[in-house]
């Protein structure tokens, strides 16, 4: 009698995932079937015929290192449709399986495209320029999602993100200008980001107060107290001297850097960017090919059973949360040391919230995470373009389309977004 009543529920289970496997299957070929008609309506319908679109591939626009690419806006407008039009109906008649989300990116790559194509009709625009200043802002968003993945993967919410980053601007300039060394500054960062961690795990593991509230606290503690001591003295012409950090100079990659297209795009940044791509690659190895790793993720899924395997619960996510912290103000110096070489009030402007988002657009994944960060980024940069294309959209709207991708992806249409299962819930060691 059990046999049966556990196959019926084993059968009854299997019939549901996939009934929305299925569902989703063919929301997402309606998707793709959206943008199709979407790029044909309101894209190819707006342009005239024999007008052509003009990308430049170098960042400056007047070097002739790569030829700028010149072709016809309403026959590739009408092509782009057709594709996302073929892979909608496909989707929806046997759908791609595994390769499902490759697919959406794809068709996602090809709206943007598309409407950079609309965009441009008739004119140009430098998209070597558009590509690299999406790498550049990237990267505190990116920083700031490895910090939230580090610690969440330990099972600590950590909303603090921006005010761990804000903390580490004003240390990093203030160390910075006193000891005339950049590096100095980053280290200082860098620590009092640790820091900020070390309470942020202090009062959510030891007294396990609510991790949001324990958060919340820490970001307003760190706008209050930089605000207050930025107005109070750096900000004044007679400790000016406090507010000159300097900045990392500009590296070019021997050889890559000279590559036409991508090496001004890849290859010729500050160390923050080349420092981005190091910090996935190493997160990514730790977390899925370590010893330490798994550690973590069983702490995060799962911290009786890993208790019971003999794994420390508590120094497990206490170090998680000070390296997340650590992470967190390294992103931090960017804002100071990378971008302005000068600290201002707030000057983090919500980044810290952003590289949330990304963390849970990239499913707490490292490699995904750098992908929404890239793909915010673009957005950013292509809002401050917007008002150059002349195009209809407000900048704000477009500045929107990141965060509408984010809840598709929350609403589970692309497949559910899986935090790790013991995020938020403070363990009693029996």
């Amino acid at each position: 009698m059990t046999t049966v009543t556990t196959d019926a529920q084993t059968g009854q289970k299997s019939h549901g995932i996939l009934k929305l496997e299925r569902r989703r299957r063919i929301t997402m070929g309606i998707l793709f079937l959206v943008a199709a008609i979407f790029i044909w309506l309101v894209f190819a319908m707006d342009v005239e015929p024999g007008l052509e679109t003009r990308f430049m591939m170098n960042p400056g626009g007047g070097s002739a290192e790569a030829a700028d690419w010149v072709f016809p806006s309403l026959t590739y407008l009408n092509m782009i449709a057709g594709i996302c039009a073929l892979l909608g109906a496909y989707q929806i008649i046997r759908g791609f399986g595994k390769f499902t989300n490759g697919i959406l990116a794809l068709v996602a790559g090809l709206f943007l495209f598309g409407f950079l194509t609309w965009a441009t009709a008739g004119g140009q625009t430098n998209l070597a320029g558009l590509l690299r200043v999406m790498v550049v802002r990237a990267v505190p968003l990116t920083l700031g999602a490895m910090s939230g993945i580090l610690c969440e993967r330990g099972g600590i919410i950590n909303i603090a993100i921006e005010g761990m980053m804000l903390t580490a601007a004003f240390v990093s300039t203030v160390f910075s200008s006193l000891f005339h060394n950049l590096w100095i500054g980053l280290l200082a960062g860098v620590l009092a980001g640790g820091l900020m961690g070390l309470i942020h795990g202090w009062l959510s593991i030891k007294y396990k107060i609510n991790q949001i509230i324990s958060g919340t606290v820490i970001n307003i503690f760190a706008t209050g107290i930089t605000s207050y001591l930025s107005s109070k003295y750096i900000q004044k012409v007679e400790f000016q001297y406090l507010n000159e950090p300097g900045m990392f100079p500009q590296i070019n990659v021997p050889v890559l850097s000279k590559i036409p297209f991508i090496g001004p795009i890849l290859f010729s940044h500050n160390m923050y960017v080349f420092a981005m791509f190091f910090f996935v690659i190493l997160l990514t190895f730790m977390l899925f090919k370590t010893r330490w790793g798994l550690r973590l993720r069983s702490v995060g899924e799962h911290p009786k059973a890993a208790d019971t395997l003999g794994i420390n619960v508590h120094r497990t996510q206490y170090m998680a949360v000070i390296l997340g912290g650590m992470m967190a103000g390294f992103g931090g110096t960017y804002f100071s040391l990378g971008s302005s070489g000068r600290f201002d009030e707030v000057m983090t402007a919500g980044r810290g919230f952003i590289g949330l988002a990304a963390m849970i657009f990239g499913n707490w994944h490292p490699v995904g995470s750098m992908g929404a960060g890239l793909l915010f980024g673009f957005f950013d940069s292509l809002s401050t373009k917007s008002s150059l294309l002349q195009v209809p959209i407000p900048s704000e709207f477009i500045g929107m389309a990141p965060y509408l991708a984010t809840i598709i992806v929350l609403a589970g249409v692309i497949g559910r977004s899986h935090a790790p299962a013991a995020e938020g819930e403070p363990y009693e060691k029996e």
